[in-house]
């Protein structure tokens, strides 16, 4: 996996799990990561809508094979958690959203 930056998404569903959840911060990442891979998703890609994607359909049946108590109610924690992820600014201007948006899509 090397030097590659985890999304925001990503980096904030572990460290969520691991303050709410006995995983620890190897466990609580590798759990979200072979979430990630189940659903064909890149934990250095992925964005706030797919994250909550994972967190209805796959997370919850990982972290309940991990023995973490009630995993639905974490995970739908976590989901609207993620949602204000998507909706706050990144700090680029609307133009260079677009700009990215229109040069990679």
């Amino acid at each position: 996996m090397g030097g590659m930056a985890n999304s925001e998404a990503f980096d904030y569903v572990c460290e969520q799990l691991e303050r709410r959840t006995s995983l620890d911060r190897l466990q609580a990442r590798g759990t979200v990561r072979l979430a990630l891979k189940e659903a064909g998703l890149d934990a250095a890609a992925v964005t706030p809508e797919q994250m909550k994607v994972v967190l209805g359909k796959v997370l919850p049946a990982e972290l309940g094979a991990r023995g973490v108590e009630d995993p639905e109610r974490h995970c739908a924690a976590l989901a609207a958690g993620v949602e204000g992820l998507a909706a706050a600014p990144t700090g680029d201007s609307p133009d260079a959203v677009f700009a990215r948006l229109g040069g990679n899509v």
